[in-house]
């Protein structure tokens, strides 16, 4: 499944040098990927309730053009990997004409709430997290 969130920059997340500052665009890919949870039918909170957390466990970006104000960017998310504990997601930001601002490769893992690594539960596996074939 591939998921697209469209966000458009605000004023507030644009630095001195007038466009979208590099730690906003953590914001963006975080706010894609609960967009794409919702999309796929994952019970975050359902999944929270029963004592499990997905946490990112490393965010690998690169950074290509920069975004400013009004701009309308795609947030491209797609599951890339899912083992027994963890996944990968990758997720590419671009503008409205194309142009790639960001891409980034997410890696999370699903862990109790006391910290410890830990399979997603059978009920919370939706078909939306496994990679396309």
């Amino acid at each position: 499944m591939t998921h697209t969130t469209e966000i458009i920059v605000r004023s507030y997340e644009c630095d001195s040098y007038n466009h979208v500052n590099n730690a906003v665009y953590l914001n963006y890919l975080e706010h894609a990927r609960m967009d794409f949870l919702h999309a796929a039918n994952f019970d975050y909170k359902g999944i929270v309730k029963a004592g499990f957390s997905l946490y990112v466990t490393h965010i690998d970006i690169h950074y290509k053009a920069s975004a400013f104000l009004d701009d309308k960017l795609l947030v491209e998310t797609k599951p890339t990997k899912l083992k027994h504990v963890m996944g990968e997601f990758t997720q590419v930001i671009r503008k409205e004409d194309g142009t790639i601002c960001a891409e980034a490769k997410v890696t999370w893992a699903s862990v109790t709430n006391e910290g410890r690594p830990s399979k997603i539960p059978d009920e919370f596996m939706v078909d939306g997290l496994k990679p396309e074939e």
